[in-house]
């Protein structure tokens, strides 16, 4: 026999389920009497349900549309997938920046019962996510780590791996994490520095929080210190192009994360994006699929009118 409290939260899983069941439906699916069900039902409006019911041999009960209703029931099987979901949106960034959904698995995990969490561990290790080209892969658990040490808001010991690959150890003060649509990146204030700098979240290798509390006084406007950081990178090759759009949606075309914009007018700006070599421009620029005119250099501008040739030639 089930206890009061296991069929309420049944009986809230089958409302949510469906816009409405009759006494009889629901007093069969729970294996109870139409008595019991009219008693839970009563039971859930006295916690604070919103529980709507027609009467009539036909009537039924539905929650009350926009009410507000104390915390969601899910059971195992829904919550897995909610936590895989959310894992999901954070690694593709279809969120936007996925902080929001990275916060949301954070906060999932940590409530999960001992079995739930064994069970979304063995998922984590047989799940791939596929990367877009040139993306490197991030551990999600990795990225747990980071997005608790900005919610406790604790010193924490970095191991980390600059752009040559030296290996360092060191203290910082996690402040946000930030995804850029390509990586992830840590704003975190540098201990020894006194700065705030950001670290590439593939670069970590390991992250240890301490007890000692994160200075986070004067905290940066987190994305544009990434934009910010990511556009003054030195490139061995950059060209500047005109694009017939307006700053704003030469903004969304071109993100400021891959190049400096200047309007041109009201119907044009001109954009400077930096690369390793004037065929990766290239490619880059016809990726754009939209009319352009390099400005300079003429290498990347014959760059660009060959690769455009080859790919009409192989598509008469």
């Amino acid at each position: 026999m089930t206890t009061t409290s296991s069929r309420l939260l049944r009986l809230v899983s089958l409302l949510s389920a469906r816009p409405e069941w009759t006494c009889r439906q629901l007093a069969e699916r729970m294996a109870v009497t139409d008595r019991t069900v009219r008693r839970d039902i009563a039971r859930l409006r006295d916690l604070g349900y919103g529980v709507e019911s027609a009467p009539g041999p036909w009537g039924g009960y539905r929650l009350s549309p926009g009410t507000r209703t104390p915390p969601l029931v899910l059971d195992d099987e829904e919550t897995l997938a909610v936590a895989v979901a959310l894992r999901e949106a954070a690694l593709s960034g279809v969120l936007g920046t996925g902080q929001a959904a990275l916060s949301a698995l954070l906060k999932l995990r940590q409530s999960l019962p001992a079995r739930l969490a064994g069970r979304l561990s063995t998922m984590d290790a047989a799940l791939e996510h596929t990367p877009r080209s040139g993306e490197p892969q991030i551990d999600p658990l990795l990225l747990l780590e980071l997005a608790r040490a900005c919610h406790s808001a604790l010193r924490v010991t970095l191991s980390y791996r600059d752009h040559a690959g030296r290996a360092s150890v060191r203290a910082a003060d996690p402040y946000r994490l930030v995804h850029t649509g390509q990586r992830w990146y840590l704003v975190a204030r540098d201990v020894a520095r006194r700065e705030w700098r950001t670290f590439r979240a593939d670069r970590v290798m390991g992250v240890r929080s301490t007890t000692e509390p994160a200075d986070l006084t004067d905290p940066p406007d987190a994305a544009a210190l990434v934009s910010h950081g990511i556009a003054s990178v030195v490139y061995p090759v950059y060209t500047t192009v005109r694009l017939p759009l307006p700053l704003d949606r030469a903004l969304r075309k071109v993100p400021p994360t891959i190049g400096t914009h200047h309007s041109d007018g009201p119907a044009a700006t001109v954009v400077r994006i930096g690369g390793n070599s004037v065929d990766q421009l290239a490619a880059y620029l016809l990726g754009l699929a939209t009319p352009l005119t390099v400005l300079s250099p003429d290498a990347v501008r014959q760059a660009l009118v060959r690769h455009a040739r080859a790919l009409l030639a192989a598509n008469r």
